[in-house]
Formats: structure tokens, sequence, C-alpha cells
């Protein structure tokens, strides 16, 4: 083949692998946003309010089943953990897929990973604590459905860590880094699909409850896979096709997160 012929071939094969690299920033572009307003919303309404001392505040969030509880001390420390470990977990986190930070300071990309696991089997056991003990899951299907994320936090993370501190194969601990990440955020993607729904098709919201109280931890963990074997393995089809894919989420999660703070984060950060 010519020089030409192949800069032509070149150009066809790299064209899919930008895309997909865009479209992947794209969506962590948004998640970010989104996790960071959350981090926002949670720090201004819980943080606040705990700290004063003002616990009553948290049942203005009429969305909890048992939020300030007089008298169940035990329940309100584990709500008020629950609630600071998912503010680690949403800040934090996202730091860690930050390549910059991997590659210019490795010291804050360790300690935070090790905060991060830490925080992510936190905000499992006192979920497990607040559905089981507490009794805060208003059906069985969503307590079971809570409990799935959790012990899926708990297992993604497990390997996460022997994968880096035991067998030293840091391809494998990215990708269950990776894995903890999506589960750990379980429940921002289970707020965020909610209302992304809502604004498309109202009518459908409450069944899609349900469904999605599982689906928003297996369905990032399928797109993860997907986007693995398109960016490792995949032709371009499959790379331009799962880049569509990925900018087709961005833009529900972008509906689904504007839809949640208009509907609900404004009006108790307003009377915060």
């Amino acid at each position: 083949m010519t020089a030409a012929g192949l800069t032509h071939n070149a150009g066809q094969k790299s064209a899919p692998n930008s895309a997909l690299k865009a479209a992947a920033g794209l969506w962590f572009l948004v998640a970010l946003i989104g996790q960071w307003a959350f981090v926002y919303y949670i720090g201004l309404f819980y943080g606040a309010s705990t700290l004063t001392g003002n616990f009553q505040a948290w049942n203005r969030n009429t969305n909890l089943i048992k939020g300030y509880v007089a008298g169940d001390t035990a329940g309100n420390l584990f709500f008020a953990a629950h609630a600071f470990f998912a503010l680690v977990i949403a800040f934090g986190g996202a730091l860690q897929l930050l390549p910059q930070i991997r590659e210019r300071a490795m010291a804050v990309h360790r300690w935070n990973g090790r905060l991060f696991m830490f925080t992510a089997l936190g905000v499992s056991l006192s979920g497990l604590y607040l559905i089981w003990v507490r009794g805060s899951s208003p059906t069985f299907l969503g307590a079971l459905s809570t409990s799935l994320n959790a012990v899926l936090i708990i297992a993604c993370v497990g390997l996460s860590w022997r994968a880096a501190a035991v067998t030293h194969d840091i391809c494998a601990h990215r990708r269950w880094a990776l894995r903890a990440y999506l589960v750990a955020n379980g429940q921002w993607f289970f707020r965020v699909g909610i209302f992304a729904v809502a604004v498309l098709e109202p009518h459908f919201a409450d069944r899609f409850l349900v469904i999605w109280g599982f689906g928003c931890s297996l369905v990032p963990l399928a797109v993860l896979e997907l986007y693995l074997r398109a960016r490792d393995d995949g032709g371009p089809v499959a790379r331009s096709a799962m880049a569509g894919g990925l900018v087709a989420l961005a833009t529900l999660a972008g509906s689904g997160i504007v839809g949640l703070y208009l509907s609900m984060w404004r009006s108790l950060l307003l009377g915060a």
C-alpha cells in the first residue's frame, strides 16, 4: 500500500477511537457536575443541620422514609454517617478518575483511593443497618435492591483492593475500581434515573421506580463492560456505536440532574 493509503486507513481507525474517547469524556463531565451538585446539596442541607444539632430539619425532605426519629439515637447517628459517607464518595470518587491526578500526584491518588474504599464500605454497612434494622425501606423489593447495591459495593471494593495490594495487577485494579465507583454511586444513579424518566415520560416514573431500584446498580456495570470491550477489542463500528450510546446516556443524565435540582434540591436548599 502507498503511504497515502496507510494514512487514510489510520485516519479511519482513529476517528472511532477519538469519538469514543470524547463521548466518555462528555459522560464523565456530566456525571462530575451532577455528583458535585449532589455534594453541595448534602453539605448544605444535611451538613449544616447536623453540625448545628438541628436534626429535625432532615424531615423537611419528605422523600425520606425515616430521617430524624426522636429517641432513636443509634438510627440518627447511622443516618448522619450515611449522608457524610455519600458526600465523600460523590466528591472523592470522581477525583480518582482524573488522569492528571493519577499521573502527577500519585500519593494523592493512593490516599484518596484508600479514603474512597473506606467510605464506600461505610456507606454500604450503614445502608444495610438503616434498611434492615431501622426499617427505612417502604417495600421488601426496595430493601432487596438496596442490599444488592451494598453487596456489590463491598465485593468491588474488596476485589479492587486485592488486585492492587495482593496480586499487584494494576490493570485489574483499575477495572474493579471503576466498578466500585459506579456501584458506590448507585443511589445517585437511582435519583438521576428516576428524574430523567419523569422528565421524558411522567406516567411511567412510578413503575420505573421498582425496576430502577435494581437497575441503578446493574445497568451502569453493564454499560461499563460494553465500553471496556469496545475500547479494548472493538472494531470501528462497535466503538462508534458505543460513543453514540454514551452521548445518549450523558444527555439522559443531564436531564435527570436538571430535573432533580429543579424538583427537589432547589426547594430544600432555599429553605436550608
